[in-house]
């Protein structure tokens, strides 16, 4: 199978002590700085955008901790389905992904809302999101629900 690198373009900073659910970091605010090598200018524009997409690497898991099929967040109540019918951490590649609301840029770092990524976590992308992208209507199950009333 072939392979792929990935270089980090920026880094997430967090304040708070407690990481927290998903639920609970989706409620809060981040900051991520672009890395060293890249200049402030790659974010010139980004400000006139309300949302982004950030593509982030889940680098505090190991890769032993991979799984095809198991309970959304390893709740029982919740049926077995394969990873990549639920949002579980343990992927083979360990990317993550979280549409942001922008707030602030500040140079070469940007505040957003809602980033379910830890502190010191490696941002691999970031894309704006364009309106005629977002106009769908979604279909899900009933514990995807149930998983996210707390951050509603």
């Amino acid at each position: 199978m072939e392979t792929y690198t990935i270089r980090p373009i920026a880094f997430v900073h967090r304040n708070e002590a407690k990481q927290g659910t998903t639920a609970e970091m989706k409620n809060s605010i981040s900051e991520i700085t672009l890395a060293e090598d890249i200049p402030a200018e790659a974010f010139d524009g980004i400000e006139t955008f309300s949302h982004l997409y950030i593509l982030f690497h889940f680098n505090k898991i190991g890769h032993a901790d991979f799984i095809y099929k198991g309970h959304p967040r390893d709740n029982k109540s919740f049926p077995e389905v394969g990873i990549y019918a639920h949002c579980n951490q343990r992927r083979l590649n360990h990317i993550g992904t979280t549409r942001v609301g922008l707030l602030e840029r500040r140079g070469r770092t940007i505040v957003v809302s809602g980033l379910d990524a830890f502190d010191g976590t490696p941002v691999i992308d970031i894309k704006p999101v364009f309106d005629d992208f977002t106009a769908i209507h979604l279909r899900q199950p009933a514990w995807a629900d149930e998983i996210m009333k707390p951050s509603r």
